[in-house]
């Protein structure tokens, strides 16, 4: 049997300090140190962003971060999606991704969202229903796309 992951989603100011910890030693391991690249994560946007946390035996081992149209995009946006390393065996990137497509329309009424996609990702997000709808760009020196969900 596929071991659970459970998803909570909260507001910046009902996370835990040992949750924001770990959620942030999370993204800094996959964005900075796993992909080689210096670029400030810490950006001053947590605050207004809904916070999906995934958690395996108590441990934070999935996020993504989801904004309300007109933050990041003109619709509804999901971003920093990160699987721990350790866990990307178990698929979990799927689930995560249909809880925060879930959450785009529970929390916010909408069901259209863009995504700044890392382009090695594509296939993955196709899957999810997203359409590519930029040519590749480079976001802190990383091929990327921008891609759509109606």
């Amino acid at each position: 049997m596929e071991p659970l992951i459970e998803f909570k989603i909260k507001r910046f100011k009902e996370l835990s300090l040992d949750e924001l910890y770990s959620l942030l030693q999370l993204r800094s391991e996959v964005f900075v140190v796993e992909q080689n690249c210096i670029y400030q994560d810490i950006d001053g946007k947590d605050e207004n962003a809904l916070h999906v946390i995934g958690y395996y035996n108590n441990e934070i081992v999935a996020y993504t971060r989801i904004f309300d149209k007109g933050f990041y995009f003109d619709e509804a946006s999901i971003g920093r999606v990160v699987v721990s390393p350790k866990y990307r065996d178990k698929k979990w990137g799927y689930q995560l991704m249909q809880v925060s497509i879930d959450a785009v329309k529970v929390y916010f009424n909408d069901t259209k969202i863009t995504i700044s996609a890392q382009q090695y990702l594509s296939k993955f997000y196709e899957s999810l229903g997203f359409v590519q709808t930029s040519e590749m760009y480079l976001e802190d020196d990383i091929p990327h796309i921008e891609m759509k969900r109606s």
